[in-house]
């Protein structure tokens, strides 16, 4: 990803009395996520968490998702008209409450 792109990152914590069903996630949600967001969505990755930072210890994130932006302005712009119906599907995979983090890439 080029330096200056905005990265909103996704962090679904896991936990003993979390669920979280990565096939609707991947197959749904991610899916609508895309289309809804449109050509300001420049990238988008998902990630399973496997394992913490100790070998066979828990992963803290059941998933964690990224999307690219071109700048702030663009996230913004396109989240914005869309975060009710986005934010309406979620108790469709899991119950976790996701952190969000932006960022801009530096390198």
């Amino acid at each position: 990803m080029k330096k200056g792109t905005i990265k909103v990152s996704v962090f679904y914590p896991g936990g003993e009395d979390i669920y979280f069903d990565m096939d609707y996630y991947n197959n749904h949600h991610i899916v609508m996520v895309r289309e809804l967001l449109g050509d300001a969505l420049k990238e988008s990755s998902v990630e399973r968490g496997i394992s913490g930072g100790a070998p066979g210890s828990v992963p803290p994130y059941a998933a964690v998702s990224g999307l690219y932006f071109e700048s702030i302005d663009a996230f913004e712009s396109s989240f914005g008209s869309n975060a009710a119906e986005i934010m309406a599907d979620v108790s469709m995979f899991t119950n976790s409450k996701a952190l969000i983090q932006i960022s801009e890439v530096i390198l």
